[in-house]
C-alpha cells in the first residue's frame, strides 16, 4: 500500500487504560490528546511542544515524566505486555555525531545489562519511515526514581542507600561501565 492510499490522520477520542501508572495520578496531569497517523500504525501526541510519536501498541494515557538534554520522556501502558513503561524520545538523534554516538552506545550497554539496579530496554521502537527518521524512541522499565534524583535530593544518604549504591558502582566498574561523567561518581563520594 503506498502512503497515498493511506487514510487521514484522525483524533482519537480519549481514552481511559484500565490502571494509570504512579506519575500520572500525583502529576494531575489530564489525558493528552492523541492523533492516529501513518495509517493507524502510530500515535502522535503533543508533549511539552514536541511531537512525541510511537507505535500504537503503546496506549494513552501517555505522561510526561521528565525532560532532559537528550530527551524527553514519558509513561505509557504497552498494551501487549500490559506493562507500563517509560519512553524516551531523543529528538535529532544523527544531528551531531557525538549525541548519535552517545545514543549508539547506551542501546548496546544496556541490551546486554543484566542487573536489577540497571534500567532494562524493553523496545526499541520503529521509525513510522525507516527511510527518513531523525528520532529515536527507547521504551524502557519504568522506575521510581533515578540515582540523579536520589544525588539531588536534600535527603542525606543512609546506610541503606550507600548498601545499594556502592555494590552498583562495584559492578560498573567490574565491567568496565563506569559513567563516561566521572564527577557523578566524585559526588557520590563527597555524599558519604
Amino acid at each position: 500500500m503506498d502512503a497515498s492510499a493511506e487514510p487521514s490522520d484522525t483524533v482519537m477520542s480519549e481514552a481511559a487504560a484500565p490502571s494509570q501508572p504512579p506519575q500520572a495520578a500525583a502529576s494531575g496531569i489530564e489525558n493528552i490528546p492523541a492523533t492516529l497517523s501513518h495509517g493507524g500504525r502510530f500515535i502522535q501526541y503533543n508533549i511539552f511542544g514536541n511531537i512525541f510519536e510511537v507505535t500504537a501498541k503503546y496506549k494513552p494515557p501517555i505522561m510526561p515524566i521528565g525532560k532532559g538534554a537528550y530527551g524527553i520522556v514519558c509513561s505509557a501502558l504497552n498494551s501487549e505486555t500490559s506493562e507500563h513503561v517509560a519512553i524516551k524520545k531523543i529528538a535529532n538523534a544523527f544531528d551531531n555525531k557525538i549525541d548519535a554516538k552517545r545514543t549508539l552506545r547506551e542501546i548496546k550497554l544496556l541490551r546486554h545489562m543484566d542487573h536489577e539496579n540497571v534500567v532494562a530496554i524493553r523496545d526499541i521502537i520503529p521509525p513510522p519511515q525507516r527511510e527518513s527518521f531523525n528520532d529515536v524512541y527507547i521504551a524502557y522499565e519504568l522506575m521510581d526514581t533515578d540515582l540523579h534524583q536520589i544525588i539531588r535530593s536534600n535527603q542525606a544518604l543512609s546506610e541503606e542507600h550507600c548498601q545499594v549504591l556502592f555494590p552498583n558502582i562495584e559492578f560498573l566498574q567490574k565491567h568496565y561501565l563506569i559513567h563516561t561523567h566521572y564527577l557523578l561518581l566524585e559526588s557520590l563520594w563527597t555524599l558519604v
